[in-house]
């Protein structure tokens, strides 16, 4: 055997397992969002994941992977690679098209399974099932070409965005602001009055069990995007996305205790997560040091971004906004700060690279931003002039496991189902 040979069998094993990892974080967002939701809502979340991983997956494979990673027209979107077929040769060639894609589609169905969290507990399932297959099949993947085609116009200013807080956290988190905005709060949760209601976790274990998968899935998520078994680089990227994600743990328990006078379990939770998804763009590029601070920095922004959508009405049960869309919107930027001479094409702005990098890191922020936000409205906009995107009080009163899919989380041994109807129109 050739030792070209070998090298590419290792890396197609590390990229097939760390895809996998990235796939068990459905497991994640599964267990996170069914602990944050109320008990009679805990099924729904489930169906939804089963949603991002079966449609995102067939969606992305016919034709979303083409725009994104197909040849490019323009620098705006691929066109070759539908059904995996066509010219792909520009793809990289230590790993065969099949490994490269199946890795690709782990990312889309991460990118999706971020909005379902902020629609939680009151979007018909029907309605998610249409804007599953539009996020999946173009919304994430145009902008993904964007930013990570050779050929894609903000690659080609220099923008850097190693495993994603831009392409997709920030994305995935101003989708999630623009759905929970559309959809509104949830029946109770503000009153009349303008008091704020807090609907209590169902089960915060299972939350915190979800956040431990999805924090094992993320060391796929940042190691396996060098796509290669022996890049020297693998154990750095580890350590600072171990790093980030321990500093944003720690700076939540810290700024709750300062604030509530207690930490805060939901925040805790999310305070580790939103370190990840900070150190996602720059795990590659940044010091021990850096990762430290950008974790720990987008932990505490995290909790002041929860508290204002908090006063401004805006409803989102797992916050999906505050975890993604700003800490990803703060690693992003961080990579034009902290980007290491040697590691990263440019250097950033503390490393005496100037501000070019900054800005090219900001001017993509805003265009994801603004394309994921005002994309998800329009689709559910049109979703909503064929049918109702949001499902009746009475049906939300009831909770959407039993009113929208028949059954509940939980039930005792002598509880019955009338399968008629169950299984009626």
């Amino acid at each position: 055997m050739q030792l070209a040979d070998l090298s590419n069998g290792l890396d197609t094993v590390w990229v097939v397992l760390t895809a996998a990892m990235i796939l068990l974080m459905e497991g994640g967002f599964a267990l996170l969002e069914a602990g944050f939701v109320r008990q009679k809502n805990a099924v729904s979340i489930i169906m939804k994941v089963f949603v991002d991983i079966s449609f995102g997956a067939l969606i992305y494979y016919v034709f979303g992977f083409a725009f994104m990673h197909g040849k490019d027209a323009g620098g705006l979107i691929g066109l070759t690679g539908f059904n995996m077929t066509g010219d792909l040769t520009h793809l990289p060639g230590n790993v065969s098209h099949d490994t490269f894609w199946l890795f690709q589609c782990a990312f889309v169905i991460a990118v999706i399974s971020i909005v379902s969290g902020a629609a939680a507990e009151r979007i018909h399932f029907r309605a998610y099932i249409v804007y599953t297959i539009v996020m999946t099949g173009l919304i994430y993947p145009i902008s993904g070409h964007w930013i990570w085609s050779s050929e894609g116009w903000l690659a080609k200013l220099g923008m850097i965005d190693f495993a994603g807080s831009a392409a997709i956290h920030a994305l995935g988190g101003f989708a999630a602001l623009a759905a929970a905005l559309f959809l509104g709060p949830r029946i109770g949760r503000y009153g009349e009055d303008g008091k704020v209601n807090i609907v209590p976790p169902s089960n915060l274990p299972l939350a915190s069990v979800g956040a431990f998968i999805l924090w094992f899935g993320w060391f796929g998520f940042n190691s396996g995007s060098t796509l290669s078994a022996t890049n020297p680089g693998i154990g750095h990227i580890a350590v600072t996305t171990m790093l980030a994600s321990a500093a944003g743990c720690a700076a939540c328990i810290l700024f709750t205790i300062l604030r509530y006078r207690k930490a805060d379990p939901p925040m805790v939770i999310n305070g580790a997560l939103a370190g990840l998804v900070g150190i996602t763009a720059g795990c590659a590029y940044v010091s021990d040091g850096a990762a430290i601070l950008i974790g720990a920095v987008s932990g505490v922004v995290m909790v002041l971004v929860s508290e204002w959508l908090e006063k401004r009405k805006v409803d989102d049960p797992v916050g999906a906004f505050a975890v993604h869309g700003v800490s990803g919107s703060v690693g992003t930027l961080a990579v034009g700060l902290f980007a290491q001479p040697g590691a990263a094409a440019h250097s950033g702005l503390f490393y005496g690279g100037g501000w070019e990098l900054l800005g090219v890191q900001a001017l993509g922020l805003a265009v994801v931003a603004v394309w994921g936000f005002a994309l998800t409205w329009l689709t559910l906009k049109l979703i909503g002039m064929w049918r109702p995107v949001r499902v009746t009080s009475d049906e939300e009163r009831i909770g959407l496991d039993v009113s929208i899919h028949g059954v509940p989380a939980y039930s005792q041994e002598r509880d019955f189902i009338d399968v008629d109807k169950l299984r009626s129109p």
